[in-house]
């Protein structure tokens, strides 16, 4: 299938699904929703499943009477934090690798007194409930597990995949031509995340709809469940962000001068090494 066969794209929120609880069969419970929707799963259907009811599945329900103790433990790296009159907004990475307000810690859709933690691994979630999913349903189907994040220098937030199985999170358009014969060459569209946050336009933030149908891009689904979305997390080595502004300056500064001293040896001048770096506000 090319690309330009998939000309209608249908996003069906998937009602009837009930409170779920620790230890619940979550494809048990999304089939039974789909067949009193009157829907079967067909092969190149894509499934995309709230974090939410896969923590809770998964026991992943904690008490918690201070959720900012919550939010640090579950905490390995502190990217930026702002006081306000509510409290401390941290922006953090967690344990699973992922950079997003409170560490994912959620207080809202679960009992007074609990938080929801993500699952310990979106991933292994996802590909067990493929599986389950795929061999109850006959239909060759992928999943995506989704989480709410925020984002640097956009107001409001997105669903973006944090889990994924059976499903290409990455539309690597390398080396194909734009329509004017252009060579792409760095074009990487994020499949995973567009499709986490399209679902939810009919999933809500608070209409109880915690699973989408995406019907119309079987060329994204494939066999292997091993399709993890943990790749669409960058590098440290090649986050540009990472550091603050004046370390990545410096950095920056190093790099080329190393280059420099690389060419000099080649034949050509190297530049004068920078002593330090110094960032100043242009005069208005």
């Amino acid at each position: 299938m090319s690309r330009r066969d998939a000309a209608e794209v249908r996003l069906i929120g998937i009602e009837g699904v009930p409170e779920v609880s620790p230890g619940d069969d979550l494809g048990v419970l999304i089939l039974s929703a789909l067949h009193d929707q009157e829907l079967a799963l067909e092969d190149g259907d894509i499934l995309v499943v709230t974090s939410k009811i896969v923590s809770k599945a998964e026991g992943r329900v904690i008490a918690a009477t201070d959720r900012e103790d919550a939010i640090t433990r579950e905490t390995v790296r502190l990217v930026a934090s702002r006081a306000h009159p509510g409290g401390v907004t941290r922006i953090v990475e967690n344990r699973q690798g992922l950079v997003q307000a409170a560490a994912g810690v959620d207080a809202s859709n679960t009992p007074e007194g609990t938080v929801l933690l993500l699952p310990v691994d979106p991933d292994a979630s996802a590909r067990a409930l493929c599986a389950a999913v795929r061999q109850s349903s006959g239909a060759r189907i992928g999943i995506i597990v989704s989480d709410t994040l925020g984002r640097p220098w956009r107001e409001g937030q997105i669903d973006a995949a944090i889990g994924a199985a059976g499903v290409r999170i990455i539309d690597d358009l390398r080396g194909s031509t734009d329509t004017f014969g252009q060579t792409l060459s760095v074009t990487q569209a994020a499949t995973g995340d567009e499709l986490a946050s399209a679902t939810d336009l009919v999933k809500g933030k608070a209409w109880g709809v915690p699973v989408a149908l995406v019907r119309g891009l079987e060329r994204l689904v494939v066999d292997t469940l091993d399709t993890p979305a943990r790749a669409l997390v960058r590098s440290p080595e090649s986050d540009m962000f990472r550091l603050g502004s004046d370390e990545a300056n410096a950095q920056g500064f190093a790099e080329g001068y190393a280059k420099g001293v690389s060419d000099a040896r080649r034949g050509h001048r190297a530049p004068a090494r920078p002593s330090r770096v110094r960032l100043r506000r242009r005069a208005r």
